[in-house]
């Protein structure tokens, strides 16, 4: 492995060796990996995978990394899903670096509605630029995405600017004490 590869962060628990190793493999193709258990477990999720992206998400991520082993990311997590059967039983958490920082965090409960979310997320970058338009908020240094089971799309759910926290409400940024 060259010396060159950036480092991605891959926490879990509750997932099997066999999946790990197959989420391992894909991401070492293109990075190092530093991987842990998660300590601080989500008592409403039985599996939770967290993959911490140092590049930015834009369509060079996805040519870089190329759509067929991003495709085979999602089939994996579709695959735990499946595996697992009930409901809130997987958790995912992709975060990405850049200005600002991108995150997903998937936790619907449904499989089908799972399923979807992860075939809709990368393009999500179509409408990056709309959604980072913001007419009240400065310095926004961190975006939360979460899959809206009523309208099937991700939407923002959670922003970060001038260490103050904010939650989408009715279409309104709220900020959060």
């Amino acid at each position: 492995m060259s010396d060159g590869f950036l480092s991605v962060e891959l926490g879990h628990y509750g997932v099997s060796p066999w999946e790990i190793e197959v989420i391992y493999g894909l991401l070492a193709e293109r990075f190092r990996i530093s991987q842990d258990e998660i300590t601080e477990r989500d008592p409403d999720f039985v599996s939770v995978v967290e993959i911490n992206i140092p590049l930015a998400f834009n369509e060079e991520f996805f040519k870089w990394f190329e759509y067929h082993r991003w495709d085979k990311i999602k089939y994996i997590f579709k695959e735990m899903r499946r595996r697992r059967g009930r409901k809130n039983s997987l958790k995912v958490g992709i975060g990405f670096t850049g200005a600002p920082k991108i995150a997903f965090i998937l936790d619907v409960e449904e499989k089908d509605t799972f399923d979807n979310a992860l075939e809709k997320l990368d393009f999500v970058i179509e409408l990056l630029s709309y959604h980072l338009n913001f007419e009240n908020i400065e310095d926004v240094s961190k975006v939360i995405y979460k899959f809206d089971t009523e309208t099937r799309k991700w939407k923002m759910h959670t922003l970060f600017a001038n260490n103050k926290r904010f939650v989408l409400v009715n279409n309104t940024w709220k900020m959060i004490i």
